[in-house]
């Protein structure tokens, strides 16, 4: 079984590699492009990449012998794990192998940006003496603020408690009991920016968080500022954030992720002094390249010669009997999850997940993993998997509970979602019709309704009344907008109703402006599920 490695990986993990008689291990000098992996492609088993090769859909459909894709890092950004599912390959990751390195960059880019360390030096290559123009800060009782306050971000705050400073914290999904067992002040964004003198991005690349850190963010920040980013590039507006270093609201930077990488050549940062700048180092260093590069050696040779799957994305650790009758209540359960996690409040003390009927049958602890990926992808991004889903919890301060239920009720096996958060809960149950399985949401905070969970959900609270149905629909019909299904649940002749659509695509602003103009209609969310 030939295993390619197409990125530069410790020595260590390729000796691994090499030790496995059964396996023919290829090492590649050069990156190679799509067109070279395809013609190298026949007969391999194996890919071993970091975050330069790309394996795209191409690759993987002109590979018909490929099993698994490794990733020598946290991320899966170059591999296209929806193709390699649909070929029932697995994409193996190696989660938490950078976490003390990125931290450890973090603080010395923080040190260097506080006492301007990079330009000083530069002043001495040049054969200078110039004390007065290095003047820095003392980190000792400032104030740092992390947005996201994950595996790095909390070994960020160790770091700067030790020295003295003030943590506050953004992350909208860190409960407030794990936030105070860290000594670290929660805070709004609007908070931060009116009190942080330091920065630091620590957040995954989402729809939410690209760019967050923009022209209007810099306009609420604290005069004097500096901002650090060694998360992931496009998070801070790049030239936003020039325009405030050049009306002296950011006093300093020091970044090691770029929109585009690498960095353009005759990119403005390079020519800004107040800006420190590094090659994307986070996980540079001679320790977590050797135990990234040791443990996607040992995961992938354990799948391909004995079956085990360890660290995979797309798959939970299950035999092939197990996994089929398990298959369609991850598919429920990650739905269910996204759709709970997009209706209830950011901050959440505890999930709750019931299993009812057959479903009690079946293994629990890889259909809540399924659960927790789709609940945290808001917070995780695309970083999020069933293997580290329940450490992000943990993390967060999640308390996740799985209950086995002997309710009856009128579907012979169901599984229910509920986040708490504080005394409010935000719920919602499906179950499979026919017996393809085919997988419905049947309750919506204790609700009844009937939901294929697919695509873009419109959910309307309204008062029941005639004509109200139509309404909806003229409005949409108006905006090219169709409705593909539609579920209608009341409590009472003429009191109060929960319409859900089913939509083919996302209503623009202006659209559900129109629908709440309606006095009838008292609130309106839309609920990504695909």
């Amino acid at each position: 079984m030939k295993v390619l490695i197409c990125d530069p990986i410790s020595p260590k993990g390729i000796e691994f590699f090499q030790q496995q008689t059964e396996l023919e291990v290829v090492v590649l000098d050069e990156r190679p492009s799509e067109s070279d992996l395809i013609a190298m492609a026949a007969d391999v088993c194996a890919y071993v990449v970091r975050s330069e090769t790309k394996i795209t859909a191409k690759v993987i459909e002109n590979s018909p012998n490929l099993k698994v894709v490794g990733r020598a890092g946290v991320g899966v950004d170059n591999v296209d794990v929806e193709a390699a599912t649909q070929r029932g390959i697995v994409v193996m990751n190696t989660p938490g192998g950078n976490t003390i390195s990125t931290a450890e960059l973090t603080f010395a880019m923080l040190m260097s940006l506080a006492r301007k360390i990079p330009q000083a030096h530069m002043s001495m290559s040049n054969k200078e003496w110039n004390r007065k123009a290095f003047q820095g800060t003392e980190l000792f009782n400032k104030t740092l603020a992390i947005l996201g306050l994950g595996r790095i971000g909390t070994e960020v705050a160790k770091r700067a408690q030790a020295f003295g400073m003030h943590v506050m914290a953004y992350d909208p999904y860190l409960s407030p009991s794990r936030a105070k067992s860290m000594q670290v002040e929660i805070a709004s964004l609007d908070e931060i920016y009116a009190k942080a003198d330091f920065i630091t991005v620590h957040m995954p690349k989402t729809d939410e968080t690209s760019e967050m850190i923009n022209k209007d963010a810099f306009a609420k920040m604290k005069k004097g500022m500096r901002i650090l980013n060694c998360a992931r590039g496009g998070i801070v507006q790049e030239d936003d954030l020039l325009e405030a270093i050049q009306n002296g609201t950011v006093a300093g930077a020091a970044l090691d992720v770029y929109s585009k990488e690498p960095l353009d050549a005759d990119h403005p940062f390079r020519n800004t002094p107040e800006i420190i700048t590094t090659p994307h180092l986070g996980a540079s260093t001679k320790e977590a390249q050797q135990n990234v590069g040791i443990e996607i050696a040992e995961s992938i040779s354990s799948y391909l010669l004995t079956g085990a799957i360890q660290n995979a994305v797309n798959m939970p650790s299950l035999d092939a009997n197990t996994y089929a009758k398990v298959k369609p209540y991850l598919t429920l359960g990650q739905k269910l999850g996204r759709l709970v996690s997009q209706l209830a409040p950011q901050q959440n003390d505890r999930l709750v997940i019931t299993f009812g009927g057959k479903a009690t049958e079946v293994p629990g602890d890889p259909i809540a993993r399924f659960v927790l990926t789709g609940f945290l992808a808001s917070a995780g991004g695309a970083d999020v998997n069933q293997i580290n889903a329940k450490t992000m919890a943990e993390s967060l301060g999640i308390l996740v509970e799985l209950v086995k239920s002997s309710e009856e009720t009128d579907f012979n096996e169901w599984l229910h979602v509920a986040a708490y958060s504080g005394e409010q809960k935000t719920s919602a149950g499906g179950t499979f019709f026919g017996t393809q399985m085919n997988p419905r949401i049947v309750r919506l905070n204790s609700q009844p309704v009937e939901i294929d969970p697919r695509g873009v959900l419109c959910l309307i609270t309204n008062k029941d009344r005639p004509g109200i149905v139509g309404h909806l629909g003229s409005i949409l019909a108006k905006h090219e907008i169709n409705i593909a299904n539609m579920s209608l649940h009341r409590d009472r002749e003429g009191g109060h109703a929960l319409t859900v659509l089913s939509l083919d695509s996302v209503p623009e602003k202006t659209v559900l402006d129109e629908i709440r103009g309606d006095a009838d209609i008292s609130s309106i969310r839309i609920v990504k599920l695909s």
